[in-house]
């Protein structure tokens, strides 16, 4: 009898089944080399005159990388059940370390802010295993309380209050953005979940308000907010690094200036291969490379949304919420970073997800993917009937008649 194989409708065809969505592999790969690539261009100078060692960031980066696929491909061998049982302990160790980061002496300060713990010659950015742990905890407490927050009021006020408490140790860093997007992704998750619609919508407002009240009372925020509007006023005080950033985007032009032919780079325009890599991008590929980059984004997160659905569609609701929370947190951090670099937002300290460097964010950005990896993998397991779902491998399963 010849092979054959099953699809995921359950139809006989004797074309391969994947158990994993291979255009969100190529969207990750794309991401990542792409990041590599605009890290060696974007720090080369900077890395020559800090170390004296023009590819530091770039070897720094790739190790970072391989650590983060090595936990990668760990996650992919964790049943998701696992992470719903975890997630209370992920939330409580992510306040823990929100708080010891605030002892003085203990947290380590870099820019004015601090949101770093370090371990020896290391930093661990805290706010990015936060804004993880915050996604895992609310996706079990939506499947717990499925009814109450569909039907009461209390349903999405008891997380908001969660939210709020971290908030605090967000802003205290000081982390705006971080906390920002978090709660953001937070939102979004409770919408998808059918909270009820006017009381959500006014609990929207008043953080909406909130946030603002946080930026206006600091002067720091509000410088940022003022200079974001006409940072041509101040360009050399508080406008500097958005007028710089806007610069890189007008010389790049449709095609750009050619890779590593960026003039900004070069001590113009602060934080190039971290904040603002995505300007330098800009600049050396052109608008065609800022639409491939932003094409990749997009091809990610719908693949996630995809993702989180299809896992909906067959009851696994912790792995649509966790799904749906990765693909919303994925796509707003990129396009606030996105908006900030091309000055239609205020400027904010986040990194480009899978692209920016930063051992703290590419780690734990790596261990978000391969969680979408993880519940993709078993929708499909479960779709074709298989029983409990084999570890995970980049290859199909043919299933043979007998």
């Amino acid at each position: 009898m010849q092979p054959r194989h099953i699809n995921m409708r359950g139809r006989i065809s004797l074309k391969p089944v994947a158990l994993y969505d291979k255009w969100l592999l190529a969207a990750v790969i794309g991401l990542l080399g792409l990041g590599l690539l605009m890290v060696a261009s974007s720090s080369i100078v900077i890395a020559e005159k800090q170390y004296q060692q023009p590819f530091h960031y770039l070897v720094h980066q790739g190790i970072y990388l391989i650590a983060g696929i090595i936990f990668g491909f760990g996650i992919l061998r964790i049943d998701t059940s696992r992470w719903q049982k975890a997630s209370p302990f992920l939330l409580l160790l992510s306040f823990f370390l929100l708080a010891v980061i605030l002892i003085p002496g203990v947290g380590r300060s870099v820019n004015g802010s601090v949101r770093w713990i370090g371990i020896g010659p290391l930093g661990v950015q805290v706010s990015e295993l936060a804004k993880l742990s915050v996604i895992l905890y609310l996706s079990s407490y939506l499947v717990r309380h499925e009814e109450e927050v569909r039907t009461q009021v209390s349903g999405f006020i008891k997380p908001t209050i969660i939210l709020g408490l971290m908030s605090l140790l967000l802003i205290k860093e000081p982390d705006f953005g971080a906390m920002v997007v978090m709660l953001a992704t937070a939102f979004g998750m409770m919408f998808l979940a059918g909270v009820r619609i006017t009381p959500f919508l006014v609990l929207l407002g008043i953080s909406v308000l909130a946030i603002w009240g946080l930026a206006v009372v600091s002067p720091y925020r509000l410088a940022r907010l003022t200079s974001f509007l006409d940072p041509w006023s101040r360009q050399f005080d508080s406008g500097y690094q958005l007028t710089q950033s806007l610069i890189a985007f007008g010389r790049g032009g449709l095609w750009g200036t050619g890779l590593g032919e960026s003039v900004q780079k070069m001590f113009y325009l602060p934080e190039a291969h971290t904040d603002f890599l995505f300007a330098v991008l800009a600049e050396e590929l052109g608008l065609a490379g800022v639409l491939v980059t932003m094409g990749l984004y997009m091809l990610l997160v719908g693949r996630g949304l995809l993702i989180a659905r299809r896992a909906q569609c067959e009851n696994k609701y912790f792995s649509a919420y966790t799904a749906y929370g990765i693909s919303l947190w994925i796509g707003l951090q990129a396009m606030i970073n996105i908006g900030v670099n091309a000055g239609v937002l205020p400027t904010k300290g986040l990194t480009l997800p899978l692209m920016s460097y930063g051992g703290s964010s590419m780690l734990i950005n790596c261990i978000a993917v391969a969680m979408l990896f993880r519940i993709d993998h078993e929708t499909r397991w479960d779709i074709l009937g298989l029983g409990a779902p084999a570890n995970f491998h980049l290859g199909g399963y043919s299933w043979r008649e007998k």
